[in-house]
């Protein structure tokens, strides 16, 4: 049952995260004065919407491993590839959060502060390079019962 509710809670974190990609846009500031093909081809958006594909993937492989352990399966190699799977995944997300706040450092509007953007990318940098390090730890631990 707790394992059930775990999934559950994985799909609803991919259900708001998606509502929120498609209607944020919308109502940012640059979005007033342009209209809807603009808004989304917009190059900051489109970054932002290919840097959610990690994101996505680990959510995906969150979800298989709590079946795999549903399935008492958390010492199968199918577990050890979506654990190095979602530790190559945090660390390419840090890298597009890394990017993300380079791109807005140095291509702002002049009347905009970046400082709480960048300091919450920096948030996030630290947030997802150490949860890369805990799946690696995670990751040696399964490898070593494995084997």
């Amino acid at each position: 049952m707790k394992f059930l509710f775990l999934q559950g809670i994985i799909v609803l974190i991919a259900g708001v995260a998606i509502t929120l990609l498609i209607l944020f846009p919308l109502t940012e500031g640059r979005a007033a004065r342009l209209d809807l093909i603009q808004i989304y081809l917009d190059f900051f958006i489109l970054y932002i919407y290919s840097g959610s594909f990690p994101f996505f993937d680990i959510l995906y492989r969150l979800y298989k491993l709590l079946e795999n352990s549903k399935q008492n399966e958390l010492y199968s190699q199918s577990t050890l590839n979506h654990v190095k799977r979602i530790k190559i995944q945090l660390r390419i997300l840090t890298g597009l959060i890394f990017g993300a706040c380079v791109y807005i450092a140095l291509f702002h509007h002049p009347e905009d502060d970046p400082a709480g953007f960048i300091g919450l990318s920096i948030l996030m940098m630290i947030m997802s390079f150490t949860l890369s390090f805990i799946v690696s730890f995670f990751e040696k631990k399964l490898h070593l019962r494995r084997y």
